[in-house]
């Protein structure tokens, strides 16, 4: 048995949640998790309590953006090949804009 945690908020978190995802599924959480800096847990309650999910700027954030950016580019030349575009993809580029977009917030007020 695990010992109980209080979180930052002197809240005990001592309730377990558990759900099924597929594969595809899976995939998109860690990827939004991995740009997003966040751990998987604390990620997912922000999303779940309509929370807003800000970017945590490190260095494995920006290597995550850099790794999902190759991805991008790899697709896009398949898509330039002639095959379609899947939803996932859309949304990893949505996902990546937006934190894109506040990076370029955070410059812009540091200078």
């Amino acid at each position: 048995m695990s010992a109980n945690n209080l979180d930052k908020h002197n809240r005990w978190r001592n309730k377990t949640v558990a759900f099924r995802v597929s594969p595809e599924e899976d995939a998109q959480i860690e990827t939004a998790v991995k740009l997003t800096g966040l751990t998987k847990q604390d990620y997912i309650i922000r999303r779940l309590l309509c929370r807003d999910v800000v970017a945590q700027g490190n260095p494995r954030v920006y290597k995550a953006l850099r790794d999902q950016l190759a991805a991008v580019l790899d697709e896009l030349r398949k898509i330039e090949a002639g095959q379609g575009v899947n939803d996932e993809l859309l949304d990893t580029i949505q996902m990546i804009a937006a934190i894109m977009n506040g990076m370029q917030e955070d410059f812009a007020y540091d200078r």
